[in-house]
């Protein structure tokens, strides 16, 4: 059994896994923002995150905070260590904004969605690594259908023995932040029915999808060790859960959402997923028991919002109450208020009822194919632009 020493793992000559949470003492905040690189005629996507790197080579206020994905059609922007939405925003802001002209020299631009409309998965080249070889010689069609993108959002937790609670009362808010980014809508030139189609594919590879619901850290360990000793995985990071705790950082890591077009929503998914994990976390610090939806009722939550989006009647509780996912979230917002107060984030949280307003991102998509009678190039435009105006 190998050692992970990266994610605080350490194996005991007993055999048993012990997992350190390296808790972080302040509701710190970090944000990873995937982004697709399309060519500036064609639309299609380009295997040209090599040559992105090169021709950036000296030019990024922080080279380690843009990274190289799965593969070699994406880029992924990074924070550092945040306090607020704010500085989170301005410092993918900053990354961004240095790569867009580098981008341009090479007639790229950045692409944020969960999926490309029309883009063939045959044509996609890996990044170079073992890492991303093993997973596509295990995982094999499913795993090089991977043509997609999504958002991941660090909150940092002081204690490890409230981590689980947390992960499992957060599952009952995952169709409000599923609806709220979904934005793969169309696959392989094909509308597909769906507002996240990322969703669902994603959740094909082993280890992905969404989270056991463990009561306690000690049975997350015990799952762990159970994973390592049979080799599903080899490393903890290979437990790619929807929701999963981050050890070696001390967070409760968010992956629910699809990619995001543009800063503007992407601070108001970020400030949601902000105050949710901080309120509910103060919460289990004063002894309240959470509310937990049955393992059932998480998994149909998922599917309505991948399937119809803010149009999705999700459900509330274990009575099996429901209600449509976008009357809840005004609840919800108001509910969350003093928090993003004192998280400086009230203007973010409040631009989830803008977005709202406005139309997620898969039915601006779907809006656009249908005036131009189904020009899936132009859903391109619509979303680079986006990306573009927001800067």
């Amino acid at each position: 059994m190998s050692l992970d020493t990266r994610w605080g793992v350490a194996v005991w000559n007993a055999g048993r896994v012990r997992i350190d949470f390296r808790g972080s003492p302040d509701p710190t905040l970090g944000v990873e923002w995937e982004l697709g690189l399309v060519d500036r005629r064609s639309r299609d996507l380009r295997n040209d995150a090599d040559e992105l790197f090169a021709a950036a080579a000296g030019r990024l206020p922080d080279p380690a905070k843009l990274h190289k994905e799965l593969l070699r059609n994406t880029v992924e922007a990074v924070t550092g260590v945040c306090r607020t939405v704010a500085e989170a925003m301005g410092d993918l802001r900053a990354t961004v904004e240095a790569v867009v002209p580098v981008a341009d020299g090479l007639d790229l631009d950045l692409y944020g969605a969960g999926t490309h409309p029309f883009a063939s998965w045959t044509t996609q080249q890996l990044t170079e690594g073992h890492r991303y070889a093993e997973l596509i010689n295990r995982t094999q069609w499913w795993g090089r259908q991977m043509l997609i993108w999504g958002v991941h959002v660090h909150v940092g937790l002081p204690e490890r023995d409230r981590v689980m609670p947390v992960l499992s009362a957060l599952l009952t808010y995952y169709p409000h932040l599923q609806a709220l980014s979904a934005s793969s809508p169309i696959w392989a030139g094909t509308d597909t029915g769906y507002a996240s189609n990322r969703a669902l594919m994603f959740q094909q590879l082993p280890t992905a999808g969404l989270p056991f619901q463990f009561q306690t850290w000690a049975e997350f360990e015990s799952f762990a060790q159970d994973q390592l000793t049979t080799g599903v995985i080899d490393e903890l990071s290979e437990i790619r859960w929807d929701v999963r705790p981050a050890p070696h950082l001390g967070t409760l890591e968010n992956r629910v959402c699809d990619g995001v077009s543009n800063l503007t929503e992407l601070a108001a998914l970020t400030a949601l997923c902000h105050c949710l994990v901080v309120d509910l976390d103060e919460r289990v610090a004063r002894g309240e028991r959470l509310a937990v939806l049955p393992p059932w009722h998480v998994q149909e939550n998922k599917w309505r919002a991948a399937r119809y989006g803010l149009d999705a009647i999700v459900i509330l509780d274990a009575d099996s109450s429901e209600r449509l996912v976008t009357d809840d979230l005004v609840d919800l917002v108001a509910r969350l208020a003093p928090v993003a107060e004192r998280l400086e984030c009230a203007e973010e949280l409040q631009g989830v009822l803008a977005l709202v307003e406005r139309g997620a991102s898969y039915q601006r998509q779907r809006a656009v194919a249908e005036r131009t009678g189904g020009d899936l190039v132009a859903v391109v435009d619509s979303v680079v632009q986006e990306l573009r105006d927001s800067l």
